[in-house]
């Protein structure tokens, strides 16, 4: 039998029924355990672990691990958790309030993919793949727009490249202004028209605890 980790949260009562609470580096960590030949890549566990996400934000705030992040024991569990330990509770205890928003947008002028088969070696494919994503940026006037609309109501914003073809804007927003979304994305479309995004929210605390999105 093995879990698989959800999410860090500072109290057992804010995961239990919902997932597994294991006490773990000062911290908790909500988790389901799963039998050891059940591949992580089944798509009713993965819609199962998503849905438990879901329910888990709306009693509190928590940061989000990266998929496939399994245990056996507690002491794995610490090994895995590390030394982000006091630096995920600090975050915790200071943003127990807000949550993540996303706003993701086509690059403006993105690269095409390089072609593997291209390169003669993996680290020249690797400096070309490196640069096709630098170069992805967003439209100054939309970026500023952006800024105007939905930076401004965050207590924290950030432009993040995902990939070569799109720029992402996340931002960490108090619980209570997340309803103000849905006007401001309608006064961001109405300003820049002809710019598709995608604006989203709640999310728990992933970009700005810096977990590995690779």
């Amino acid at each position: 039998m093995k879990s698989i980790a959800i999410g860090m949260h500072l109290r057992a009562e804010d995961v239990q029924p919902l997932a597994k609470a294991v006490s773990a580096s000062n911290l908790i960590v909500s988790a389901i355990d799963v039998d050891d030949d059940q591949p992580l890549s089944d798509r009713d566990l993965m819609l199962r672990v998503a849905d438990i996400r879901a329910h888990l934000l709306e009693r509190a705030t928590f940061i989000a691990v990266r998929y496939g992040f399994t245990f056996r024991s507690t002491s794995e569990a610490e090994g895995k958790i590390g030394s982000n330990a006091p630096r995920w509770r600090k975050l915790l205890e200071e943003n127990r309030t807000r949550v993540e928003l996303t706003l993701k947008v086509p690059a403006a002028s993105p690269l095409p993919k390089p072609d593997r088969h291209a390169f003669n070696s993996g680290a020249d494919y690797m400096r070309a793949l490196h640069a096709a994503k630098n170069a992805a940026g967003v439209d100054e006037v939309f970026k500023r727009a952006a800024g105007q609309h939905i930076a401004s109501l965050c207590v924290e914003n950030r432009w993040l490249t995902r990939d070569s073809s799109s720029v992402e804007l996340a931002g960490l927003i108090e619980r209570d202004r997340v309803p103000s979304l849905a006007a401001a994305g309608e006064s961001l479309k109405r300003a820049c028209p002809d710019v598709p995004f995608l604006l989203s929210a709640p999310w728990p605390l992933e970009v700005f605890a810096d977990v590995d999105h690779e």
